[in-house]
Order: structure tokens, then C-alpha cells, then sequence
């Protein structure tokens, strides 16, 4: 598939069949995602992918805490509140979501939703994107790593499998850290649900719309 077809065709997809992914195909997608762009090329990416048992206690844990009003723990600096333009694509991809489950006004299955999201969204595959600590001072390093995981979401595409980047599956980033092994010395990041879309899954076909060129490039220097 042609660059450009292939970033303008992939979507997030959060349904999934139970069907397992290979590891070999998710090894093939890593090694892929690790030929991106880094700074002075310090490469400052890990990739901890986890499946079965580890995963379903990790969604398990991550949906109890949530529903008993648990504070996030997140390891990396958030943006609490969206507001203006930023609020408005929020809520519009919401509803578009909404809409395709036919949910728009169910109050229950609405709440139902959002905690798909702490289970990641029930996919056979999480992969946790993080960094050295040495490294928490560095917003650069934090590029680096968005770089690598845009190439590892489309290299799984073009392979047929689907993904979602998703924060909040790492909410209560402890409980990721303790079940996935990651060590001490290294920040969670974010994540990625992965796995073989479910083609009946009415959500899987909603992508969102982009603000046009104009609205975001600024020419200078050119001939008109």
C-alpha cells in the first residue's frame, strides 16, 4: 500500500475478535516501528507487549479502581481539560462514536463505553510505549516515541490488524507497570490496544474528519 493511502485510510478500531495475534507478526510490526525518526538518534523507545492472563488482570484491576472513583496516576504530565476547538473535536468523535452504537441516549451504555477504554478496549494485545527516566525532562523524547508508535499503528494496519492509542489503558499506570513487568527505570508512556478487528463492530467504521491545510500550515517565503 502507497504512504499515503495507508495514512489516510487507518482508523481506530476499538472492536476486536478474540482471535490471538502472532508474536512473530507483532515482532515484524516492532522491528518496523523501530526505524523511526529520533532525535540525534537516541532511539529512546521500549515496547512492552502483553497478552492473556497479564492482560485480563490488568483490565481487571484497571475497571475496579475506576469504578470505585480512583484518582488517574498517570507517569507523564497531562493536559487536564480540552477547551475551545480542541473540546469541540473531543466531543464531536464522541458523538460520532455514539451514534454508530446506537448509545447516544443511553446514560448506562455510555458509561459502559468509557470503561472499554480502561480495558483497553477488550483486545487480545496491549503494547506500553515508555522511556528511560532519565530521559522524563526531555519533551523531545516524548516526539520520539509518538513518532515510533504513528509507524507502529500503520505498519500493523497494512498487516491487517487494527489499533487504537490509548491513555487510558495506562490510567493507573501501577497497575500496568506491576502485571507487565516493566521495571522501575522506565516512564509509561501510553499505549496501543492491537488486534483483528471485528468487522460487525458498528464503532470500527467511524473515522474521524481533519482540519483542512489552510487551517493548520502557514507558507512563508513561496510564490503564489
Amino acid at each position: 500500500m502507497e504512504l499515503a493511502e495507508l495514512v489516510r485510510q487507518r482508523r481506530s478500531i476499538r472492536g476486536y475478535r478474540r482471535e490471538p495475534v502472532p508474536k512473530a507478526l507483532i515482532r515484524e510490526v516492532i522491528e518496523i516501528a523501530s526505524a523511526a525518526p529520533s532525535s540525534m538518534n537516541t532511539q529512546p523507545w521500549h515496547f512492552h507487549v502483553v497478552t492473556g492472563e497479564p492482560l485480563e488482570r490488568i483490565r481487571q484491576e484497571n475497571t475496579e479502581l475506576m469504578m470505585a472513583g480512583a484518582p488517574l496516576r498517570r507517569e507523564i504530565r497531562l493536559h487536564r481539560k480540552y477547551e475551545g476547538v480542541h473540546r469541540d473535536r473531543q466531543v464531536d468523535i464522541a458523538y460520532q462514536l455514539f451514534d454508530a452504537m446506537g448509545i447516544s441516549d443511553d446514560r448506562e451504555m455510555r458509561q459502559d463505553w468509557m470503561m472499554r477504554g480502561f480495558r483497553q478496549f477488550d483486545a487480545p494485545v496491549s503494547i506500553v510505549a515508555t522511556i528511560d527516566r532519565s530521559l522524563e525532562e526531555s519533551t523531545v523524547a516524548y516526539l520520539d516515541v509518538g513518532a515510533a508508535v504513528h509507524a507502529l499503528v500503520l505498519a500493523a494496519w497494512e498487516r491487517g490488524l487494527g489499533t487504537v492509542i490509548n491513555g487510558q489503558g495506562i490510567s493507573q499506570s501501577p497497575v500496568v507497570r506491576a502485571h507487565a513487568g516493566i521495571p522501575d527505570d522506565e516512564i509509561i508512556v501510553t499505549c496501543v490496544a492491537m488486534g483483528w478487528p471485528d468487522e460487525a463492530f458498528a464503532a470500527n467504521d467511524v473515522k474521524s474528519t481533519r482540519v483542512p491545510v489552510d487551517r493548520i500550515a502557514n507558507f512563508v517565503g513561496f510564490d503564489e
